[in-house]
């Protein structure tokens, strides 16, 4: 788990870095063309695809337009556009987001607990982008902040939207279809962006930003994340999780220079604070005694399986 906390806390700085050779888009649509190759295969080894419906075939494009295609364009312009410690920042209140939506979807009924962190999650945000726009002296990095609260949310809708496909068929295969169908999206609009590209002028250390990003954030990650869902539960899985926030502020610190000033600190408190509380699980709908297995938002049958591939 902590080799996974690793992996996706550096892919905000390595992803930072190397658009400084690439072009936002040509560089998602090259990390996902490999993305989809190294699941594909991935996949094959693991049972291949099971049969979904013709009804769900909708549904499945909707979710991969949404949570890959969309998604994806809001967080590389949203990255290229903001510091990658405050990118790691927001991207982490996507469990409070997720509640709030399950809340109001009625799914379950959230407790005082949740609702304190979802309100500390938004606080510690706010904190962020406020803090990072003074850090910058008023350079444009809040366009990029928006930006990715816009990806969070549009993550947290993915999720919620995914959970009775992932239910039903399992994580992998619902994710390996959206993601393709997201990747031949992503293609599709940067067919401008790969065509302008510079390709001879990029460095080797950003070639190697792309591999990186492309097959250890997503493929290899994957694999990290359903062992330690296997091997030691979602709920502990996810409070592993909370720490991807903070080390990639300390990434971004040690290895762009991003230094942090006080009330980024103070806002990367309240965002881990308040996710952690959010994970708490509510209470489902007509049920008094509790939310079983189930019920939460980030268990084994609904968020965790969706996967927590928010980078």
């Amino acid at each position: 788990m902590w080799a996974l906390i690793l992996i996706w806390a550096a892919n905000f700085s390595v992803v930072k870095a190397a658009l400084i050779d690439f072009e936002p888009l040509a560089f998602n649509a090259a990390r996902f063309v490999l993305a989809s190759a190294l699941m594909l295969v991935f996949l094959r080894h693991t049972g291949g695809l099971p049969r979904f419906k013709r009804s769900e075939w909708p549904v499945l494009v909707g979710l991969g337009l949404l949570g890959n295609t969309l998604y994806q364009v809001l967080f590389i312009f949203g990255i290229d556009g903001t510091l990658a410690g405050n990118s790691a920042l927001i991207l982490g209140t996507v469990p409070a987001y997720v509640a709030v939506l399950s809340s109001w979807l009625g799914h379950e009924r959230l407790g005082t607990k949740t609702w304190v962190g979802v309100a500390l999650s938004l606080v510690g945000v706010a904190l962020v982008v406020w803090g990072s726009a003074r850090v910058e002296f008023g350079q444009a990095t809040v366009r990029g902040d928006l930006l990715m609260v816009a990806a969070a949310i549009g993550w947290s809708l993915y999720t919620v939207g995914s959970s009775p496909l992932v239910r039903r068929y399992g994580a992998l295969p619902v994710t390996s279809v959206t993601l393709w169908i997201g990747t031949v999206g992503l293609v599709l609009i940067s067919v401008p962006s790969l065509s302008s590209q510079s390709w001879t002028v990029i460095s080797w250390a950003s070639w190697a930003g792309l591999l990186y990003s492309g097959a250890f954030s997503i493929a290899v990650a994957y694999l990290l994340w359903y062992y330690g869902v296997r091997h030691m539960g979602s709920t502990r899985t996810a409070l592993y999780s909370n720490a991807i926030p903070i080390v990639a502020l300390a990434i971004a610190w040690l290895t762009l220079g991003e230094t942090p000033g006080w009330l980024q600190l103070l806002g990367a408190v309240a965002i881990v604070i308040g996710v952690t509380l959010s994970r708490e699980k509510g209470v489902k709908r007509g049920d008094k005694k509790g939310a079983v297995a189930g019920d939460h938002p980030f268990s084994e049958n609904e968020g965790l399986e969706a996967l927590d591939r928010r980078v």
